[in-house]
């Protein structure tokens, strides 16, 4: 009788299984992979199970993040409703009550020190139009200057260095699809293999193909096991480096010369003064032997094609910006971009990197990568806009200048948006300092994060799974994310979030959105005819077209597939070329007695930036759950670093404690340690907080440090 009562049940419950199937997109990395969430629910429980959908980029691939990203979405730490901060301790309270103690504190600050004592933190993880709306918000309705993001972290070195030389930035020069064909590439602190893994086989048939691949990092990893020739550098002589192969590939007549005086400015300067450097002191200066370099050089210039990409080994640096700038000297020499299989490609790191820097969130940036400081540029949005051009703000700071000036009592409040700064910034001690000495703080989250922690207000958001929107991909193709999963408690979108406080604020006539799309809507509006034009891109076009490469300033244009064939977007036509100095204008730590060895910083395959989301996935944590030391093992037996065991990392800023890991992938002065965790694992308070004159970004690859054996 029981086993046929067992039976019976089981073929009830089987009969009551439903099935829903969500579209979405990855959250992670730029890839962007479109995947589907399948969900089974019985009477007892829920089943979920993640698939890749087919794509112009990613073509139907998915990695281990995507495939278990569902699992911080679902997780029960979710905050389920805003949650004020009483004696120390969270408290749950209603959304009217939040958004009447918004109206309340920020009213007060500003009253008493003025519009500018007011702060926005963004994202590069939110969608364009969340993006857009957070630049409107810290302009229209609380009349701020000071308005950056976590971008400024990450891809803020080839950005600039892209505006100068071509005269604008879209990640990709090419598509996606021309990687296979090129006949040379340069990967220049890259290690897709891990950060990017689906666009890994677009490379595999590249070297099929017999591309000639020429990898430069610190490190042996995934990536560099491709290449044909490695370049070991050493932490931060990267521009350096740069400047040998430009040295050889001019003196050995591979220069393109009818580009260069078609087409390019600064060329004789450049061609100057890497004729007064010594090859052989540029290999002691970069630890390259000259005869790699010579290799280099010669195979990338006699080539009929080429590419170059950069990724943060290159751009986290404080002279990342011009650094970036000699990769692009080298690919300007050799006329290898605006053809076919020839350009530059940066390896944009977070989900919405390319689309959440051009539409307003940089602090000297407006939508379409307009110019906060041109004036005609500032008619224009304000137009848009609705208000007078007098009453924009203008340009602020930096995301760590912002800091500095919460930490100086310049800055009064701040309102952050999916972001974990004190995790994410250089010296992070000196970050959490900073922020305790705010009047109030309100964080837009997911999870408690190490930054929410601190939080006076911590408003719940949703997450990638629930909402809707574009993105913009690493190769600057603008995509739709359908998203329709229930919200999760009380939990509301990013751009719902803004109106409701902008309406709170008395602002609310500039921002009566009802959806996603109204956003875009206007966001085509007011990109039209900027560099990064949306103009013509609509969401039935995304739709139909699965994505759609910018710019694209009517409806019949297809896209833009390919950059520059004609003519630059300097004013003249022309890019321009400049000379690298071997000695960067901010000096960089090299090892001392006190601190004999190079601490450089990088991510592992299944996790992402602060760890925030990822750590919260039981599949992905298990996969590594604690932070590491990579160390050759020459230099563990010197210091006496027994394998697997517990290590203390010292610089000048302050020390963690991680697990050392041997390896002969890395060089003996060096050691890597990824920062994906926090509090005493946070690598980054290890950082200095010098930064990179031109984009301000932080030296995140190169610190001066100690290591001893925890007993």
């Amino acid at each position: 009788m029981t086993e046929m009562l067992l039976r019976y049940f089981r073929k009830k419950q089987k009969e009551t299984q439903t099935e829903k199937i969500y579209d979405t997109q990855c959250p992670f990395c730029s890839m962007q992979c479109k995947m589907q969430l399948i969900e089974q629910s019985t009477v007892t429980r829920k089943r979920y199970q993640t698939i890749a959908k087919d794509n112009p980029t990613s073509e139907g691939r998915i990695c281990i993040k995507g495939l278990h990203a569902h699992q911080h979405a679902i997780h029960g730490d979710r905050i389920k409703h805003p949650l004020l901060k009483v004696n120390g301790e969270f408290q749950k309270i209603s959304w009217d009550e939040a958004l009447q103690l918004i109206k309340e504190k920020f009213t007060e600050i500003q009253s008493l020190h003025g519009n500018d004592a007011l702060s926005v933190y963004g994202s590069a993880t939110i969608t364009n139009e969340e993006a857009y709306l957070l630049g409107k918000f810290a302009r229209v309705a609380l009349k701020t200057r000071y308005i950056d993001y976590n971008g400024r972290l990450c891809m803020s070195s080839a950005a600039s260095a892209a505006t100068q030389t071509f005269g604008m930035d879209r990640g990709f020069t090419n598509s996606i699809q021309e990687i296979p064909q090129t006949r040379c590439m340069i990967l220049a602190g890259t290690n897709i293999a891990e950060c990017q893994p689906t666009i890994m086989p677009y490379f595999e048939r590249a070297k099929e193909n017999g591309c000639f691949i020429i990898a430069i990092d610190p490190r042996e990893t995934a990536t560099t096991k491709l290449a044909d020739l490695h370049l070991k550098v050493k932490p931060g002589m990267d521009a350096a480096l740069a400047n040998g192969i430009l040295k050889v590939i001019i003196e050995e007549e591979l220069i393109d010369q009818s580009f260069l005086e078609r087409r390019v400015d600064g060329f004789s300067e450049v061609n100057e003064y890497v004729a007064s450097l010594d090859l052989e002191e540029i290999a002691e200066l970069t630890g390259v032997p000259s005869e790699k370099i010579v290799k280099a050089a010669t195979v990338f210039g006699k080539e009929e094609s080429g590419m170059i990409f950069t990724a943060r080994g290159v751009e986290q640096q404080t002279d990342g910006s011009i650094a970036v700038r000699n990769f692009l000297n080298i690919l300007l020499a050799t006329g290898k971009i605006g053809k076919p299989f020839s350009g530059f490609g940066a390896v944009t790191g977070q989900g919405n990197g390319q689309g959440a820097r051009e539409h307003g969130q940089k602090s000297d940036q407006l939508p379409g990568y307009r110019s906060i400081e041109n004036q005609e540029h500032r008619r224009y949005i304000a137009d848009v806009w609705g208000i007078r051009e007098e009453d924009l703000p203008h340009k602020g700071v930096s995301a760590f200048e912002m800091i500095e000036k919460m930490d100086e009592g310049e800055i009064k409040g701040l309102f952050l948006m999916c972001s974990n700064p004190v995790v994410s910034n250089p010296s992070a001690a000196f970050v959490k300092q900073a922020i305790k000495k705010l009047d109030f703080f309100v964080a837009v989250d997911l999870f408690v994060s190490e930054t929410a922690r601190l939080a006076d207000l911590i408003l719940p958001a949703t997450s990638y799974l629930e909402t809707p929107g574009t993105m913009t991909n690493v190769e600057g193709r603008v995509t739709l994310r359908e998203a329709s999963f229930p919200l999760w408690g009380e939990a509301k979108h990013d751009w719902e979030i803004l109106c409701e406080v902008a309406k709170a604020l008395e602002k609310g006539e500039y921002f009566s959105f009802n959806s996603p799309e109204e956003i875009f809507e206007e966001i085509r509006e007011a990109t039209r005819g900027g560099l990064a034009d949306y103009s013509g891109i609509t969401y039935d076009r995304l739709r139909q077209e699965e994505g759609i490469l910018w710019p694209c300033p009517d409806e019949d244009h297809r896209g833009t597939t390919r950059l520059f064939e004609h003519q630059f977007a300097h004013l003249n036509g022309k890019a321009k070329m400049v000379a690298v100095s071997n000695k960067p204008e901010v000096e960089k730590e090299k090892p001392t007695e006190d601190f004999p060895l190079y601490l450089t910083t990088g991510r592992v395959m299944s996790h992402y930036l602060t760890g925030v989301q990822t750590r919260k996935s039981s599949t992905l944590a298990a996969r590594e759950f604690e932070s590491y030391m990579e160390i050759h093992p020459a230099t563990a037996e010197k210091y006496q670093i027994k394998d697997q065991t517990l290590v203390k990392i010292e610089s000048e800023r302050g020390s963690i404690v991680v697990r050392s890991k041997r390896s002969e992938a890395i060089r003996k002065d060096t050691v890597f340690v990824p920062f994906h965790w926090a509090d005493s694992q946070n690598v980054n308070q290890l950082i200095s907080k010098k930064l990179d004159p031109t984009c301000k970004m932080p030296g995140f690859k190169v610190s001066a440090v100690k290591i001893s054996p925890v007993e």
